[in-house]
């Protein structure tokens, strides 16, 4: 099993992506979230690779995708979606399993919600869809959504800062002995790249259009029913465990499972998420 890294051309954008495992197998479209990138998957792509062909890109202004400057490109959740959704299309992915992580969550329900047809299972890792999931570390970005003023900009910067990506997206609620420094460190150089503290500010301010989209995610569930497995680590400080078992309000036949982990929960128990994904995945191909 080879991880190929690639890229293709979606408009403007140069989606850098990552892939592995058969051409002809079931897919497994990885989505990331924030701040991290597809780098996120380096452990979990080997477990599943053997069987599904596993496909990860960067989202636009994340990682090693590139995109026009800003002022040029509109850093929002819908232009993110929509990178995606051409990506997709240019690799002739007709039919996927989602795994949405964080940002990747609101991404990929658009997708689900635009071509329902395709999406064959999901798999929501502290992938938010109700409002339930929210703590009350939202505070500062809840104030900026509703009051976008500089002085509320400013103070959603600090969720960017070096210390705040380590001990708090990191380190919060996880065994500092498992996490490998370089997740944490590779995002933090992210960061540090011109206009990427711009970016995240302006996608920290959008985000408040997801909040609005979630009655259409939670009617899309309600209607089509897609298998899902929620598996979520039960120590992250943002996306509360309360957030995972709320799709059984919709999906009635979802799996929740809740480990002793983060919210970065792929960083300590691969091993067990890839088990509970090959378990699910298998039962949801035979139905």
């Amino acid at each position: 099993m080879k991880i190929h890294y690639r890229k293709q051309k979606v408009g403007e954008v140069d989606v850098f992506y990552r892939e592995a495992g058969p051409k002809d197998g079931t897919v497994l479209l990885l989505l990331h979230g924030f701040p991290s990138s597809s780098h996120m998957f380096r452990d979990l792509i080997p477990e599943l690779a053997e069987r599904y062909r596993v496909i990860a890109p960067d989202l636009a202004g994340f990682g090693q995708t590139k995109t026009p400057p800003r002022g040029q490109f509109d850093f929002t959740f819908d232009n993110l979606f929509k990178v995606v959704e051409g990506f997709t299309e240019a690799l002739a992915l007709n039919k996927y399993v989602l795994y949405v992580f964080d940002y990747g969550a609101p991404v990929g329900y658009r997708l689900a919600v635009a071509h329902p047809e395709r999406v064959q299972a999901i798999v929501s890792q502290n992938g938010n869809a109700y409002v339930e999931g929210f703590s009350e570390a939202w505070g500062p970005w809840e104030n900026y959504w509703h009051s976008p003023t500089l002085e509320n900009r400013e103070a959603c910067r600090d969720s960017l800062a070096p210390d705040t990506i380590r001990d708090f997206q990191y380190l919060h609620g996880a065994d500092a002995d498992l996490v490998s420094p370089d997740g944490y460190s590779l995002d933090i150089a992210y960061m540090a790249s011109p206009e990427a503290q711009e970016i995240q500010l302006d996608l920290i301010l959008d985000y408040r259009t997801n909040v609005k989209l979630y009655p259409e995610f939670q009617a899309y569930f309600r209607q089509h029913q897609p298998p899902l497995l929620a598996v979520w680590g039960k120590n992250d400080p943002a996306f509360l465990p309360a957030g995972a078992e709320a799709y059984k309000r919709d999906l009635p036949a979802a799996e929740v499972h809740l480990l002793d982990a983060g919210h970065f929960a792929l960083e300590t128990h691969t091993d067990e998420i890839a088990a509970l994904m090959l378990r699910f995945l298998e039962h949801a191909e035979k139905d």
